[in-house]
């Protein structure tokens, strides 16, 4: 498949990016070769390949999630570097 200039500048519009006459020339080749072997792609039979969503298996390494007994409230008060009566007190993120 063959670009043509005014279609690598018309893709550089659309990325937001200025190309020198030079880089337009580097791009269309570039762009070429990507396209070719997208084509080169297109000719594998993949009729008889299930489709698939990931190339290997899937194992979680997390545990379910379910719910349980929480920590003991002045227990995790402990662990706050700065505390508020009952809560953990932290910095101001917004002015």
């Amino acid at each position: 498949m063959a670009l043509t200039t005014e279609e690598v500048k018309h893709i550089a519009l659309l990325a937001r990016i200025a190309l020198t006459a030079e880089e337009e020339h580097q791009y269309l080749n570039e762009l070429d070769d990507i396209l070719l072997n997208f084509l080169i792609l297109q000719e594998v039979d993949t009729d008889q390949v299930p489709p698939t969503g990931h190339s290997g298996s899937m194992n979680s390494v997390m545990r379910e999630d379910e719910p349980g007994i929480s920590s003991p409230k002045a227990d995790v008060l402990a662990n706050a570097s700065r505390t508020e009566g009952h809560y953990i007190r932290v910095r101001a993120v917004l002015e």
